[in-house]
């Protein structure tokens, strides 16, 4: 049971790192590359989402006497989702921002979506 958790924390691991990696380059791509960027970004934390779900699946079918490793482990992995999608957030917003900055230097009306 645990080598299907280890799996899972590997592919958790490669996932937030691509993550973090393309967070912090959002800010510095021109608008058309950001867009594309963000929504890439948005498919990456679902699919880590998903992980931590199997994830925690896993260690619910793990005995009692060896759960309490693996439940640590994921209050980890989850306070880590927890910044990334804090991290993300923060990055959109910023960018929502900069847009009806340049929208509205630009003169053109913003509606509300």
């Amino acid at each position: 049971m645990s080598a299907d958790f280890e799996g899972y924390e590997q592919d958790f691991a490669v996932l937030t790192a691509e993550i973090t990696s393309k967070i912090s380059r959002v800010p510095r791509l021109p608008p058309d590359e950001k867009k594309q960027m963000v929504a890439n970004v948005e498919k990456q934390l679902e699919e880590a989402r998903e992980l931590l779900e199997q994830m925690d699946l896993e260690v619910r079918e793990i005995p009692p006497q060896s759960r309490g490793m693996y439940s640590n482990r994921m209050r980890s992995y989850k306070q880590e989702m927890g910044k990334l999608e804090t991290d993300f957030s923060a990055i959109k917003n910023r960018k929502e921002r900069e847009g009806r900055k340049e929208a509205t230097v630009l003169g053109t009306e913003i509606t509300a979506s």
